[in-house]
């Protein structure tokens, strides 16, 4: 996991008003995380259904900063006029000497361009996937290569908006359950440890991971 904070595709909203009935479930399953919830701002859940562009968008964001990969999307984006949209047939055709224009390294170059083709396949069907168990839609991107669990899980959380997904891997979690718990395991104690203290939040993980990322003011934190 890399330590540079770093915004998701979609990051969690901070106006209007959650669900009541998930606030009350959290707040009353864990003492810990109601006094987050209180101390936090309201969190709106955010639906975004493209699938493809999310993930493009994942790539290029992953381990650099928020500024950075804003400046770089803008830059994608400027190499398919006129609407900026990387419609999955011309990214394929661009060269990496292309996408190195807009900032992006040969690297991830051959990762955005899998994504293309994975698109032409018609593997990222928002209905189909929208309906697949966390592991069963983590199997499927993770045949993408680049994508790894925690970019699946992001796209849970933020492109397809579902309310119980714990992104144990992410460090953002992990540091504010540290903080917050008093956490002094390490490995894969830690992550046994942060799933068992998660357990009484379903079916409503993903919000409360994003008032863990609130408390931190960070942001999840990307893969290696």
């Amino acid at each position: 996991m890399a330590s540079v904070p770093h915004t998701p595709a979609f990051p969690p909203t901070s106006t209007g008003a959650s669900s009541d009935k998930a606030l009350a479930h959290l707040s009353q399953a864990d003492p810990v995380l109601a006094g987050i919830i209180a101390r936090g701002r309201p969190i709106q859940p955010s639906a975004h259904e493209d699938l493809y562009l999310a993930l493009l968008r994942a790539i290029v964001s992953q381990q650099i900063s928020t500024k950075a990969a804003a400046a770089i999307w803008r830059k994608v984006q400027a190499l398919f006029p006129p609407d900026g949209y990387p419609e999955p047939l011309a990214l394929v055709e661009l060269t990496d000497e292309d996408l190195r224009t807009a900032g992006i390294s040969r690297q991830k170059a051959g990762y955005l361009r899998a994504i293309a083709g994975f698109a032409l396949r018609d593997q990222l069907d928002h209905a189909h996937l929208s309906q697949l168990s966390a592991d069963d839609f983590t199997s499927h991107l993770t045949q993408i290569k680049g994508v790894g669990r925690w970019t699946a899980q992001m796209l849970q959380m933020f492109a397809l908006d579902q309310p119980d997904v714990f992104a144990e891997g992410d460090l953002g979690v992990q540091n504010a359950m540290r903080r917050h718990y008093g956490l002094e395991e390490t490995g894969r104690a830690l992550l046994k440890r942060m799933t068992e203290i998660a357990e009484p939040w379903r079916p409503y993980r993903s919000l409360a991971c994003k008032y863990l990322w609130q408390s931190l003011d960070n942001t999840p934190a990307p893969e290696k």
